[in-house]
């Protein structure tokens, strides 16, 4: 049986991390698409990323897959360079893992919001 560490240890093992400031360098030169996998209510509470995307991590499966034609979200392209972001990494680390299995390839957790608030990154409100 596996525990939240185990789901966690496997998602860090295979979804490379950037720090804030890579991530805000990365942002700043308008490189790829960034995504808040928190739902609408922390995001409400906190502000994200200004012009991210808000896609729930309950959600990543159905909006991006294309099969899901009601649902899927052009957001999500297999070769765009997609940047994930939540509350603490643990959501965006997860919902990496999603993709990368669903045949995405250039995935990136870039942490907790907090995080990239302190390091001056561009918000908005939620």
């Amino acid at each position: 049986m596996k525990s939240a560490k185990d789901y966690l240890d496997e998602a860090n093992a295979v979804v490379p991390k950037l720090d804030a400031e890579a991530a805000i360098a990365k942002y700043n030169a308008g490189g790829g698409t960034f995504i808040d996998v928190r739902d609408s209510g922390d995001i409400a509470k906190s502000g994200t990323i200004k012009g991210a995307h808000r896609i729930p991590r309950g959600m990543i499966e159905f909006k991006a897959d294309p099969a899901m034609e009601a649902l899927y979200d052009p957001t999500f392209q297999k070769d765009a360079e997609i940047y994930l972001i939540c509350g603490a990494g643990g959501q965006a680390a997860l919902s990496g893992k999603t993709l990368i299995d669903m045949g995405y390839q250039n995935v990136t957790n870039i942490g907790g919001f907090p995080g990239w608030k302190e390091a001056g990154g561009p918000t908005e409100d939620g």
